[in-house]
């Protein structure tokens, strides 16, 4: 640990600048993914095992998949800490196709604190840990998941993490509770057998003075918005809907600004200030992970457990139901889809004016955003398996595989692998970038990854 904060000093009487840029939720800004383009760049290549451009790595306690956020000078992540010597998951092995085959519970689980951690993002030093709740889970999780797979989100005044059943707890940025908000049991798991419980990841948002958070389960489905302040509950909008694990997105629009909430049954988005459901696209895949996002004017929402895989590029401001007719990949409100090629587990990026979908068993897929056209469709990495959602800087793209195994792509219309980077952990947290570092979530360590004039 003294060497990695050596290697900050060093950095900073060297010329790498770490300026305080934010990443403040899932995938940063509107779950884009793209980090602001006056960040200094991040590196392309690092070597863990000699330290080549790893400015730290800090060991985290217990299990979690949830990604770090970033505001300023701070890092702030989630953890769940069993009682037990050690928590344990298990990736799970893919078919040919990419999917997976495991629907079990990680089964009886001993009493867990559930934490918040704020880190120095210069030093990797954890400034201060709250626990949220402890106890014994209310809901199991799955055997791949873990009991904080929720990204806090912050306003760069307050933190906000959800830890599903154990509640919605909300702290300043030195760590004094502000407010917390039961929302009930929050039993996520397989719809055609509710004896399966698989656990929560959908993460919270917040829009300048709410907090959105969706909460599909096995019965009961709603998205609430709550006063970001107080905690207060601004609107409830019940949801016909089985569980999914999508993060909520807000998408302004010239006349308005809605909430697009992914799911099994439909996709609709609700008017931001009143929760009321404006427009929705029905026939979704069984199980839906994907975080919708916008670009050029458009929401793209996607889906991909088979045989269902959509893909949707929708005017936001659309009004009714949009759901294209059967064999027509388009109407007035739809821009394009496709019936297959939708993600079943990674969030899709646009980065310039390609988007980008990475499957789960590391075939990545580029379309024209605008009107759907393919433009190449290459395996990134044979045997490995993804979950991490790829993230975005400086021209290139960032894949982070289960394996540890970082791989590098420059963003265009041909496919080039740049780099092979290995972390050395098991990763299924989406990576963040900030200030010029691009910080990986691993099983057991947080790295911090930079340019360093050492390194060079």
């Amino acid at each position: 640990m003294m060497r990695a904060i050596g290697l900050v000093i060093l950095a900073a009487t060297m010329g790498v600048t770490l300026d305080a840029q934010h990443w403040p939720s899932f995938r940063g800004d509107g779950a884009a993914g793209v980090a602001d383009a006056a960040s200094p760049p991040p590196p392309v290549r690092w070597d863990v095992s000699r330290a080549v451009n790893v400015a730290w790595k800090t060991p985290i306690p217990g299990l979690g998949h949830s990604s770090p956020i970033v505001w300023r000078d701070r890092i702030f992540l989630t953890t769940a800490v069993s009682s037990a010597s050690k928590a344990v998951f298990r990736p799970e092995p893919l078919t040919r196709d990419g999917e997976v085959t495991n629907v079990d519970s990680a089964g009886e689980e001993p009493a867990h604190a559930w934490k918040l951690l704020a880190l120095d993002r210069r030093t990797g030093k954890v400034l201060w840990e709250r626990t949220a709740h402890r106890g014994v889970p209310t809901v199991k999780r799955h055997v791949k998941n873990s009991h904080a797979s929720a990204t806090p989100a912050t306003d760069g005044k307050r933190v906000v993490a959800w830890f599903g059943s154990e509640g919605l707890h909300t702290y300043d940025m030195d760590g004094r509770l502000l407010w917390k908000v039961d929302l009930g049991d929050q039993d996520v798991g397989w719809s055609y057998d509710p004896d399966y419980q698989w656990g929560v990841a959908s993460s919270p948002i917040i829009h300048r003075d709410v907090v959105i958070v969706q909460c599909d389960r096995q019965a009961d489905s709603f998205i609430v918005a709550l006063d970001v302040q107080t905690g207060k509950e601004r609107w409830r909008t019940e949801r016909d809907e089985i569980p999914s694990w999508a993060t909520p997105a807000v998408v302004e629009f010239d006349g308005g600004s809605v909430v697009v909430a992914n799911a099994t049954q439909a996709v609709r988005a609700y008017d931001l200030a009143t929760g009321k459901e404006r427009w929705r696209i029905e026939g979704n895949s069984e199980l839906t992970v994907p975080t919708p996002i916008a670009a050029h004017g458009l929401v793209f929402v996607s889906s991909g457990y088979r045989p269902i895989q959509p893909i949707y590029a929708v005017r936001p401001g659309a009004r009714g139901d949009i759901t294209p007719a059967k064999d027509a990949p388009s109407n007035d409100h739809v821009v394009w889809s496709t019936p297959r090629g939708g993600p079943y587990i990674t969030t899709p990026i646009v980065v310039g004016d390609i988007l980008y979908v990475c499957a789960n068993n590391g075939v990545l897929t580029a379309y024209r955003a605008r009107t759907g056209e393919r433009v190449y469709q290459q395996r990134v990495a044979s045997g490995e398996s993804f979950s991490a959602s790829p993230v975005a800087a400086n021209g290139h793209l960032y894949l982070a595989s289960e394996d540890g195994d970082v791989f590098v792509v420059r963003a265009g219309e041909a496919f080039e692998l740049v780099a092979t980077n290995a972390i050395g952990e098991v990763v299924l947290a989406t990576p963040a970038i900030a200030g010029g570092m691009i910080l990986v979530r691993a099983e057991r360590h947080l790295f911090a990854l930079a340019r360093l004039e050492s390194s060079r």
